[in-house]
């Protein structure tokens, strides 16, 4: 997560900069060379020069996952904010990839997990939301797109359960989701008192904080199926813990001099610019 963070908008990531944040959070050197290293093994990036002087350029591949996160967090601000209430429809999709081609079956599943869904029985997953862009987009490019049978539902039972709000405690871990919220808010916090207190703040300081803020946010969202309001419990701590780093967020857009920022700070600044404006009000 650190370095995705640190890519600016033309691919790169200053190794000076990465360095440095890094320190700042508790990293040594090493583990920020072998966080490198294990980067490029993997194709996520290409490496050119040594030390805190090199530059790392984002490959196609790493670029275009950053989109779907940005869409995502659009669309949970959009919920809180109660703009898109659900429709009552139940998403589902059904995979039969054979074991010849093991790797893409188990990528698919794991996608499908990411964009939202939970197993109903092997094979079939379910969503409640309109997920088959992201879920088509996935399947074409692990070659599996044949294999897809996609479907709606207004009438979905588990056993005898129908009612879609227990349904949605049966079948995603709202528990766990809701504590990485509120460990989200306990880091949003004190952040926001240092941005909006009258302390100056370096560039250093100010990336450091939006790394933090970013990587707590992702390990709150990640694992978040984005249910619609109707089906969470209230109050959902989701709720304020997106409006604490909409806040944040703003502090920090605030503070900004005019420097090259990352790609986060922009994709992250028009989101939650709306969000952090109705905060306030």
């Amino acid at each position: 997560m650190l370095v995705h963070a640190l890519i600016r908008e033309d691919g790169t990531v200053d190794a000076d900069e990465l360095y440095t944040v890094a320190n700042a959070l508790g990293m040594s050197d090493q583990q920020v060379r072998l966080c490198v290293k294990r980067l490029v093994g993997e194709g996520r990036f290409t490496h050119e020069g040594r030390g805190r002087k090199a530059r790392l350029h984002a490959t196609t591949e790493t670029t275009r996952a950053l989109g779907p996160h940005a869409d995502f967090l659009r669309h949970a601000f959009q919920q809180d904010a109660g703009a898109v209430p659900w429709d009552g429809v139940w998403h589902l999709v059904a995979f039969a990839v054979p074991e010849s081609a093991r790797t893409a079956r188990d990528t698919l599943r794991e996608t499908l997990v990411h964009l939202g869904g939970a197993p109903l029985q092997g094979g079939l997953y379910v969503c409640a939301n309109a997920w088959e862009p992201y879920v088509e987009e996935a399947a074409h490019r692990l070659g599996a797109h044949d294999a897809l049978t996609l479907l709606t539902t207004t009438d979905l039972r588990r056993g005898d359960v129908r009612e879609p709000a227990e349904l949605a405690q049966r079948l995603w871990p709202l528990q766990e989701i809701a504590d990485r919220y509120h460990r989200l808010s306990r880091v949003a916090r004190p952040r926001l008192t240092r941005l909006t207190g009258p302390a100056e703040l370096s560039s250093s300081a100010l990336l450091t904080i939006a790394v933090e803020l970013a990587a707590e946010l992702s390990r709150a969202m990640d694992p978040d199926p984005l249910l619609p309001p109707e089906l969470l419990p209230r109050p959902w701590p989701g709720t304020r813990a997106r409006e604490l780093v909409a806040r944040c967020w703003a502090a920090l857009y605030a503070r900004d001099q005019g420097e090259s920022r990352p790609t986060l700070f922009r994709h992250y600044a028009d989101i939650t610019r709306e969000a952090a404006g109705r905060a306030t009000r």
